[in-house]
């Protein structure tokens, strides 16, 4: 070490780590999930959980049809985090996912291959095409599924199309029944002519559509009662009509009544049309209404409420017959004229009312949305032609009043995208209407925790006002509903309850198909051959809705209720509904006790997730090119409360951050190189000031981090995780010990105290990170030096944090100096003063509580604050040059250091060159470097 310029390099403790800084998640997650695969984690995590509380999310199954979209990314990655986590937390955790197997969409792309089942395809070969490309479709979402790094029992999930599961379906469905909540009936229902079959609420999306909106003249039979009604004399008027408004001409030849509100005041007027005088009734408060569509002048002549108008009859305006003026409470003066057209086989509140009146409740209209062929006028026509015959059969016979296109909100097929109709057919319903169902769920909603709070309202709302329940389907695929129904009457057998049980024990051995080879001689009940058996499917949603039964109550590592269930908004109106009535039916009690709801997918304009768009971000494509642990930080740092935003800047933008945290883990990691805990690790009470403020700080942090996972506050644990990065570590702690690690004696108390924090950190935060990123956070776990356990979920929370030596220093204003001084020191730079941070002396004139405060540190003070030198002076000395800052009675002064800089540790000291034997180093240097490594341990 004689040269004049010697090479100290080899003398310094630099880092060094197998852990690599450039992630390259896409190549190395696969590898990861084989070494998963070969220690079988999944089950060694269950094992890890035994004899310890359980907790249950129960997973809403997707629809196996498809590709995974980005929505089912969100899902099961939030899943995912929270199983994780719970798993963490000690608890005993399994997460059994599920796949909704049946249904028309399947039946579709079968169709599409095949063909319909027919004279030269069987039924049963159809299905079993069903149940071929339903398994198929899961073997491609569940291989997305673990490529997203989701554990779960991916060997055991459940299936609807499953045998036990179709068993457990029909039982449910036969638990339901033997309480009387079933009923069979001809009501209207939201039909698909698409599709073929009846819709339940959860199939059915809202979009503008431009309709016909009509104005029709109803006449009187005759005017005798009508004149009395308004207290006229007879012969007053001549022609008078009332007035409905629709925006479905189809359905006005199956028009039984016109309905009026008993409280709303009617108006008798007459008008100029047609070259003659007419009198026309409508609602008082929309005669202004009518009289700006027809653009002709009204004269009142006459007002009376709606209940005196109740059974006078009116003329169909093209069906030679009368229908009678009734009384509905659901008329409004919402819009139309108050007076409504009444078709009790095309709408609900028709319907209802149907009852109370004995009206007819018969659709001319068939399945393919055809209508019958002895209709008149339309016979045999579709819809949008019966629209236009109708319209031009009242504008030449002089009852269409008015005629415009409306655009407005329809219900559309979720599937097909065509517009719905409502249709009167026999089928099965669960009934909110006569029994205490309804009232039970609404007890039970408040009785659940729901994340985010307005999840309650919204599913309570939803429940209050909808209608009964329809259960039934016309398809080939899918659960039959379990019933023989008499030949004559179409009443169920009396032993249903047990032929529903007899069923379900054949089909959980030999699946649905059993029921529709079943030879019904060879049942033991009797008359059966007075019977035939029904043709029906259940609803899918009562399939999913019913998986409390066949998941939660069969596996035994589960439990009713579930601790959670999870999905997005939508399921308000699907899956967490059909669960909460069947449950309650079945139980009387709710499927879960909390219910978390996320948002859905936009750009970043805030526009929805669409194909046509050209704005689809696809999670295979993320994956392919960031890799998954990208779309998992991306899901937990998203609040999901709301929409979520989804755009190629923003996954740019999450990988920065992935970069820092990465980058993190690679200085911690790399700086334990040659780190033995056992041997090296030193004892409480030889930690540093700032290596115990950091263990204390990083247990602090993990308190708030485990409290925001047990409230699913993702985005507010990637917050404190980035943050802590970013702040604690990478501009303090790491910043500052820098050149304590590497310029310092390997085996001295000083860096030793520093390893051994920083142990300490790497440990706590790998299982921080392992529920958000699980492929980096065992990476991180293997590259901790000594890991002897296999994985990182195999863990708990960090436990082992030493109990640091009380130092009494009140770091949050020392931190408030450092930030200060940096500050200065920044100007510094910029001025050209001063070339770097070790080349300044800084100056601080402080008061006397600030002084007390700051010189316990006595020489550290300047290792902190990253300087050469740091000085602390009087605040009344201070010069007319120093700089004041936000903290009061402080004042600071950068100079430039005067004094040689170490070429090892790069401080400018005054005792640089002053040994010989090592020239260009500083005192501090000398002595590190005489000392032998092995032996002392010691601060300086």
């Amino acid at each position: 070490m004689s040269e004049q310029n010697p090479d100290y390099k080899s003398t310094l403790n630099l880092p060094y780590t197998d852990f690599p800084m450039r992630a390259n998640l896409a190549a190395r997650e696969p590898q990861m999930l084989e070494k998963w695969a070969s220690l079988d984690l999944y089950q060694q995590i269950r094992k890890k959980g035994e004899g310890q509380p359980p907790f249950v999310l129960h997973d809403g199954p997707p629809y196996a049809n498809g590709n995974i979209h980005i929505g089912h990314a969100i899902n099961k990655i939030l899943k995912d985090m929270i199983i994780k986590s719970k798993s963490l937390s000690g608890f005993d955790v399994s997460f059994i996912p599920g796949w909704d197997c049946h249904g028309l969409p399947i039946e579709l792309n079968v169709e599409k291959k095949i063909g319909k089942p027919g004279p030269t395809l069987t039924e049963e070969a159809f299905r079993h095409a069903c149940r071929n490309f339903a398994q198929e479709q899961v073997a491609i979402q569940k291989s997305s599924f673990k490529r997203l790094g989701i554990m779960a029992d991916w060997d055991k999930p459940y299936l609807t199309m499953d045998y036990e599961y179709q068993a457990d379906i029909i039982r449910a469905f036969g638990q339901i029944y033997s309480k009387g909540h079933i009923e069979k009936g001809v009501r209207p229902v939201h039909w698909c002519t698409a599709c073929g079959s009846a819709l339940a609420e959860a199939e059915v999306e809202y979009q503008d559509k431009c309709s016909p909106a009509i104005d029709v003249l109803f006449p009187f039979k005759n005017n005798e009662g009508l004149l009395k009604a308004f207290g006229l004399a007879p012969a007053a008027i001549m022609e008078c009509s009332v007035v409905i408004w629709t925006t479905t001409p189809w359905t006005l030849p199956a028009n039984e009544a016109i309905a009026v509100h008993p409280e709303i005041d009617y108006a008798l007027i007459t008008a100029q049309w047609n070259e003659k005088t007419i009198s026309l009734v409508v609602a008082e408060k929309l005669v202004d209404a009518l009289k700006s569509r027809i653009n002709q002048p009204l004269t009142l002549l006459a007002t009376c409420k709606g209940q005196a108008l109740e059974s006078l009859k009116v003329t169909h305006p093209f069906i030679d017959k009368t229908v009678p003026i009734v009384l509905g409470q659901h008329v409004t003066l919402d819009a139309g004229t108050g007076l409504v057209h009444t078709a009790p086989a095309h709408g609900l509140d028709d319907y209802y009312l149907s009852h109370h009146y004995q009206l007819p409740v018969e659709s001319p209209v068939n399945a393919e949305g055809r209508f019958n062929s002895d209709t008149p006028i339309v016979g045999g026509d579709n819809l949008p032609t019966a629209n236009t015959k109708i319209i031009d059969f009242l504008r030449d016979n002089y009852r269409l009043l008015h005629f415009q296109t409306l655009e407005h909100s329809y219900p559309h097929c979720w599937r097909h995208k065509t517009p719905l109709i409502f249709r009167a057919t026999p089928q099965w319903f669960v009934s909110m209407s006569n029994h205490a169902l309804r009232k039970q769920a609404l007890d039970g909603i408040d009785n659940v925790n729901w994340v985010p709070e307005w999840g309650q309202s919204r599913i309570k709302g939803m429940v209050r006002e909808r209608p009964d329940w329809c259960i039934s389907r016309q398809r080939t695929w899918g659960v039959p509903i379990v019933m023989f129904l008499h030949k004559e009457t179409n009443q169920p057998h009396p032993q249903t309850n047990a032929i529903i049980d007899h069923v379900a024990n054949l089909v959980e051995t030999a699946g649905i198909e059993i029921w529709h080879q079943l030879d019904t001689a060879s049942l033991p009940f009797e008359n059966l051959d007075e019977y035939y058996k029904s043709t029906d499917a259940l609803d899918v949603w009562f399939e999913s809705g019913v998986s409390h039964q066949a998941v939660l109550a069969r596996r035994k590592a589960l439990h009713f209720p579930a601790d959670l269930y999870l999905e997005g908004s939508d399921q308000h109106r699907g899956w967490f509904q059909s669960s909460l009535l069947t449950a309650i039916a079945i139980k009387e009690a709710p499927p879960y006790q909390s219910v978390l709801t996320h948002g859905f997918t936009v750009d970043a304009n805030g526009r929805k997730m669409s194909k046509s768009l050209g704005n689809v971000v696809a999670p295979e494509k993320i994956v392919k090119t960031l890799g998954a642990d990208i779309l998992r930080l991306w899901v937990a740092a998203t609040d999901y409360r709301g929409d979520i935003h989804v755009s190629d800047e923003i996954f740019k933008r999450t990988s920065e951050a992935y970069r820092r945290i990465r980058n993190t883990a690679r200085f911690l990691l790399a700086n334990l190189n040659g780190y033995d805990y056992q041997s090296h690790h030193i004892n409480e009470n030889e930690f540093l000031a700032l290596d115990a403020w950091i263990i204390e700080r990083t247990q602090r942090i993990q308190e708030e981090i485990i409290n925001a996972y047990h409230h699913y506050q993702f985005h507010v644990i990637y917050q404190k995780i980035h943050n802590f990065c970013s702040t604690d570590l990478g501009s303090i702690y790491l910043d500052i010990i820098k050149d304590r690690q590497y310029t310092m004696l390997e085996n001295s108390v000083a860096r030793r105290s520093a390893q051994t924090a920083m142990y300490h950190i790497v440990h706590a935060f790998s299982r921080w990170l392992a529920p958000i990123l699980s492929f980096t956070a065992e990476e991180i776990w293997s590259a901790i030096p000594n890991q002897k356990m296999d994985s990182v979920f195999l863990a708990n929370w960090y436990e082992d944090f030493p109990k640091t030596t009380h130092f009494n220093i009140d770091w949050d204003t020392v931190l408030s100096v450092r930030a200060e001084v940096n500050k200065a020191l920044e100007e510094a730079r910029h001025a050209n003063q001063i070339r770097s941070n070790l080349a300044a002396e800084v100056h601080l004139y402080v008061n006397k509580t600030l002084y007390t405060k700051l010189n316990q540190f006595k020489d550290e003070l300047r290792f902190i604050l990253i300087t050469s030198e740091a000085l602390l002076h009087p605040f009344d000395e201070k010069p007319t040059e120093s700089k004041t800052c936000e903290i009061d009675e402080m004042a600071i002064v950068i100079q430039a250091s005067s004094h040689s800089k170490c070429q090892r540790c790069w401080h400018h000291r005054k005792d640089v060159n002053e040994n010989s034997t090592y020239p260009n180093l500083c005192g501090r240097c000398v002595l590190n470097v005489q000392s032998d490594k092995g032996e002392v341990r010691q601060y300086a």
